[in-house]
């Protein structure tokens, strides 16, 4: 059977390579993030439940796990639970003496103390990031909204100042159009500074169009590294929300039920015949179609438990048939 198979950069060993008795815990997936030189795991581990819907034992938990299967790379944000997914994952880095091996993205522009992105604000939420993650650098930096009463050429020049003193190694965009992903390496261009890497964007099966029109050709065009955030769409692409009454016991059950549709069903019971024949889960097979779409370099994803990051992790080992990713296409369509 022909198979997708993922753009890993470097060679890897697979699950296949290890044998299906070896612990998922041996293998390591890493793809290039773009034109950086960050290898990153095929999936970002989502800390927006760290300090919110998961406490301090929980977090920790999520965490080991994630790592304990190959994982290294953590979504974040400085208005993350008011900063305390930043701490969280601050403390957990220094408690396992782990902070060289572990790629920490995280974004500014929301935070009550430092929004938008002025120069001054930029600077000063770089600074608490830093001091709330127990780091001096941060890896990946988002500008988490696009902030129109702020000239770009400001922002970016900021950013560059602290990619120059080593407070931060690349950036990215979380919220811009496509339009002003040009207009902004226009502007690195003109400026001489350095030019964005990343984007973050809201893509999954349920939520294709926003993505697949022009930030896909911009996104192609400029080399971005592509991680779609919402990867499950709320919890929906996981298979536990297929009734009105599932929708009532979870928290999050409101936001799933705009996909209890026709549609949304329709991608469910493709989902699970693709999942039944790959033998993983649900959600896996929902990460793992979005990796097999170009410059998708880790879908980011969130975990409450310990026990659901083994499915999520899973994603990174699953080689989608043509057909099956075809299937995919047709149900979400």
């Amino acid at each position: 059977m022909t198979q997708v198979l993922p753009d890993t950069g470097k060679t890897s060993e697979s699950a296949s390579d290890l044998g299906d008795t070896q612990p998922m815990a041996l293998t390591r997936v890493r793809r290039r993030l773009g034109q950086s030189d960050l290898r990153v795991f095929p999936l970002a581990i989502g800390g927006n439940v760290f300090g919110w819907k998961a406490d301090t034992e929980a977090t920790t938990g999520i965490l080991d796990a994630y790592l304990e299967h190959g994982g290294n790379f953590i979504d974040t944000a400085d208005s993350y639970a008011g900063g305390r997914s930043e701490i969280m994952i601050g403390n957990w880095m220094r408690e396992r003496r782990n902070r060289a091996e572990i790629v920490v993205g995280t974004k500014i522009g929301k935070s009550a103390d430092n929004p938008g992105l002025a120069a001054d604000a930029v600077r000063r939420a770089v600074d608490a990031s830093l001091e709330r993650l127990g780091t001096d650098y941060i890896d990946l930096l988002y500008l988490h909204i696009d902030d129109h009463t702020v000239d770009f050429e400001e922002t970016l020049l900021a950013v560059d100042d602290l990619v120059r003193a080593g407070k931060v190694r690349y950036s990215g965009a979380s919220d811009h159009s496509g339009n002003r992903l040009i207009e902004a390496r226009v502007i690195a261009a003109q400026l001489g500074v350095t030019p964005m890497v990343a984007l973050q964007n809201h893509y999954n099966l349920m939520h294709r169009k926003e993505f697949e029109g022009d930030l896909a050709s911009v996104a192609r065009q400029q080399r971005l590294g592509v991680m779609p955030r919402f990867a499950l769409a709320s919890g929906f692409l996981t298979g536990k929300y297929r009734t009105k009454a599932d929708l009532g016991r979870n928290i999050r059950g409101k936001e799933s039920a705009q996909y209890l549709n026709k549609r949304g069903l329709r991608v469910l019971a493709t989902l699970d015949q693709v999942a039944w024949e790959q033998r993983v889960s649900v959600a896996a097979i929902a990460i793992a179609w979005l990796l097999t779409k170009p410059n998708i370099v880790a879908p980011v994803a969130s975990a409450t438990s310990a026990d659901q990051v083994r499915d999520l992790v899973a994603a990174a080992h699953v080689q989608l048939s043509r057909h099956q990713v075809a299937e995919l296409d047709r149900a979400s369509d």
